[in-house]
């Protein structure tokens, strides 16, 4: 069996307004990941304009996701942050991975359905094949772990389809290079804990999304102390008292988010916040969570505010970063060629 140097890949879309779902859903488990392995976060800019985007905002997205990887405490120098459309082997493999991945393996993914809505005909063709740039994003750094979100699990899936599939196809001429049996690992994920899933505070229902009308339907991570103490008091609740135990947050969307979200952010699970606010009522409960969340996210906006303003400092961020990675994409794609039978 191959063995892979074990290595984190990640990223998060530049689509503007960063808010508390990406931050639990991601950011954390990016920051965590740092003492246990190397680390490639990436701006994936490229994913973004698989729907339309004015130039001037996506520049500023690109910035301010980089200004949150830092702020948040991901280690630019320790590790490698950089935004994917300067590392110009993402698109080569891309490429590489659409002619290695079927059709239907595409078809069956439920995001690009959910995106697509009832107007498929006009996706662009990048949102259909938007999986295979994920695999190879990840698969460019042969990277054997992946924080993603439940919503990203089919992508990963597809990832590790589109290793083995290229591992089966070319295994003699992977030998033959001195790769042993398998050029790409098969990529595993890692789930954050009790909040994985931030839901709107307006309907527990709905995902938490810069896409909501309403802005009290999520707390942004720009957002002032004020701001958020706000939104968290008119967050929707049930007039019940919390449960003592998880199983009555049973058919209760808005209550259980409430204490997944503070689980999350204080390091606990739901049995133990439960455990301290259980039988309370939710003004004080609520309370606690303002508490929480101004002391967690109140420092990380407002050094996101001053490294979005240092734009010298995020470019140059960005440039040693693509700089470090294309070291490593470019050797793996230029035995991807060869694997392959290309001339170079």
């Amino acid at each position: 069996m191959a063995k892979f140097i074990e290595r984190v890949f990640s990223g998060v879309q530049p689509t503007g307004n960063l808010h508390l779902g990406n931050y639990l859903g991601a950011i954390v488990k990016f920051v965590e990941l740092q003492s246990t392995h190397d680390c490639l976060y990436c701006v994936v800019d490229l994913h973004a304009i698989t729907v339309p985007q004015k130039p001037e905002e996506l520049r500023a997205n690109i910035r301010e996701v980089t200004a949150a990887y830092v702020a948040a405490g991901i280690d630019p120098k320790q590790h490698i942050v950089f935004n994917q459309s300067q590392v110009a082997e993402h698109a080569e493999l891309a490429w590489v991975f659409n002619c290695v991945a079927r059709v239907g393996w595409l078809s069956r993914m439920t995001q690009f359905k959910e995106k697509a809505g009832k107007d498929k005909e006009n996706a662009s063709v990048g949102l259909y094949a938007y999986p295979c740039l994920m695999a190879a994003d990840i698969l460019l750094y042969r990277a054997t772990h992946v924080p993603v979100g439940e919503d990203q699990k089919q992508h990963l899936e597809l990832a590790r389809d589109i290793a083995q599939k290229f591992n089966l196809d070319f295994a003699e001429s992977i030998a033959a290079h001195g790769h042993g049996d398998a050029f790409f690992p098969s990529p595993e994920p890692l789930i954050q804990g009790p909040a994985t899933r931030v839901m709107s505070l307006r309907d527990g229902s709905k995902k938490m999304s810069k896409s909501d009308p309403s802005d009290y339907s999520r707390i942004n991570l720009s957002d002032d102390a004020d701001t958020i103490a706000q939104k968290i008091r008119k967050a929707k609740t049930d007039p019940e008292a919390l449960p003592s135990e998880p199983a009555g947050l049973a058919h209760r969307p808005e209550a259980d988010n409430l204490v997944g979200i503070y689980a999350a952010l204080n390091g606990e699970t739901k049995p133990e916040v439960l455990r301290a606010f259980g039988g309370g009522n939710f003004s004080a409960f609520k309370s606690a969570l303002v508490d929480l969340s101004v002391a967690k996210l109140g420092p990380i906006g407002a050094e996101m505010k001053r490294l979005k303003d240092d734009v010298s400092y995020i470019d140059a961020v960005l440039a040693d970063g693509a700089y470090r990675a294309k070291t490593i994409a470019r050797e793996n794609m230029a035995a991807v060629k060869d694997i392959l039978g290309f001339v170079r």
